[in-house]
C-alpha cells in the first residue's frame, strides 16, 4: 500500500512510542523529543519509569485511556506481532509505523487487512523532515 506521508503528518496528533527509552543517547528519545517539538502529543510504551519527555509511561498499548492516532515503534521485529494484536484490539489506531530495521512482512499485512496502514524500515523523524523543511 502506497502511503502519503504528509496526509499522515497533518493528520495525527497522539502518537505512541513503543520503546521510548529514557535515554537521551538512543533514537527512541530524539526521534520522539523531535516529534513532541513538531506539536505532537508523545505517549510512552516502555516497560519502567514515570515519566519520559515529560510524558506519562504505560507499560502497554492498551493501558493507555487516550485516544491513539498513530504508533511509532522502536521494538525488535519480533515484538510486532503482538503489538499488532494490540492496535486490532484498540480500533483507534489509524497507523503503526516501523523505525529503520524493524520488519515483520507478517504481522504488516495483517494490520492493513485490520484497515491500519503500515509504514516499515522508515525514520519517521527522516520523513517529516523532508516534507516540512
Amino acid at each position: 500500500m502506497e502511503l502519503d506521508y504528509r496526509t499522515i503528518f497533518d493528520k495525527v496528533k497522539t502518537i505512541a512510542i513503543a520503546g521510548l527509552s529514557p535515554d537521551a543517547t538512543k533514537p527512541s528519545h530524539y526521534v520522539s523529543k523531535y516529534l513532541l517539538e513538531r506539536g505532537y502529543d508523545i505517549i510512552p510504551i516502555y516497560p519502567k519509569g514515570e515519566t519520559v519527555l515529560g510524558a506519562k509511561i504505560y507499560d502497554s498499548l492498551t493501558k493507555i485511556p487516550d485516544r491513539v492516532d498513530m504508533v511509532v515503534v522502536f521494538r525488535k521485529s519480533a515484538y510486532v506481532g503482538d503489538l499488532i494484536d494490540e492496535v486490532i484490539k484498540r480500533g483507534d489506531v489509524k497507523i503503526v509505523w516501523l523505525q529503520p530495521d524493524i520488519i515483520n512482512d507478517e504481522a504488516c499485512a495483517k494490520a492493513e487487512r485490520h484497515g491500519v496502514a503500515v509504514s516499515q524500515n522508515v525514520c519517521a523523524m527522516q520523513i517529516h523532515r523532508e516534507i516540512y523543511r
